[in-house]
């Protein structure tokens, strides 16, 4: 499998998550590790099976894979509200995109996070590695799920949701990592009926592989 012929499920079908931030590989399995694949500098190169690629806020992606972006928010600790202890004052609440002092508000206005807003027609995949979101949406479902779970939503003809990052945690700080993808759908799939899926982090197959020089990657596999 190359970059050139990866399709939607594949791209998401192998995701590591390393010590240094969150990493996507194509094609990699546990018959061509993470290690077996890395090509030494004397070995021709006629194939490239991977790409591995520290991601960021946004990140760039190619079709069918519409919007990339990567979390990493330390948050302070919450007020027993859910909010942060710390003075919003010098934000642009509604709009904070700052990462002022290591952390954004986003759309939120006393709770981190993105209220209510719509998607149609395409696919969000969000997978965590810390802290915790809260779901909820136009079909009436909520789910608060965090460090480790995954949820593909499928927004099909349309859906209204929100996303929150409450600040659980009263007598410490409250990181928060996750990345999210935004998948188009295929022409006959555009209008389906909304509905979501949860991969619960304990219930996700897990790999572990080590690179060329030794660092530790774990694979987990949706």
């Amino acid at each position: 499998m190359t970059k050139n012929n990866i399709n939607r499920r594949n791209f998401i079908k192998n995701v590591a998550i390393t010590a240094s931030g969150i990493t996507t590989l194509y094609g990699c399995t546990e018959k061509n590790s993470l290690a077996e694949q890395s090509i030494p500098e004397q070995t021709p190169m006629k194939k490239v099976p991977f790409s591995l690629t520290k991601l960021r806020f946004p990140w760039q992606t190619e079709d069918p894979f519409l919007f990339c972006v990567y979390h990493l928010d330390h948050y302070p600790s919450g007020d027993g509200n859910l909010a942060p202890t710390k003075s919003l004052r010098g934000r642009n609440i509604g709009s904070d995109f700052s990462n002022k002092d290591g952390w954004s508000m986003y759309h939120g206005r006393t709770i981190p996070g993105f209220p209510q807003h719509p998607h149609r027609g395409f696919e969000t995949v969000t997978v965590t590695t810390a802290g915790i979101i809260d779901h909820s949406d136009s079909l009436g479902a909520t789910a608060r799920f965090g460090n480790g779970d995954t949820q593909w939503m499928t927004a099909g003809r349309g859906i209204l949701h929100a996303e929150m990052f409450p600040l659980l945690e009263t007598e410490q700080e409250n990181p928060t990592e996750f990345f999210q993808i935004w998948i188009n759908l295929p022409h006959k799939d555009k209008f389906v009926e909304p509905y979501f899926t949860m991969f619960w982090d304990k219930t996700v197959p897990t790999h572990e592989l080590h690179d060329h020089t030794g660092k530790k990657i774990t694979i987990r596999t949706i």
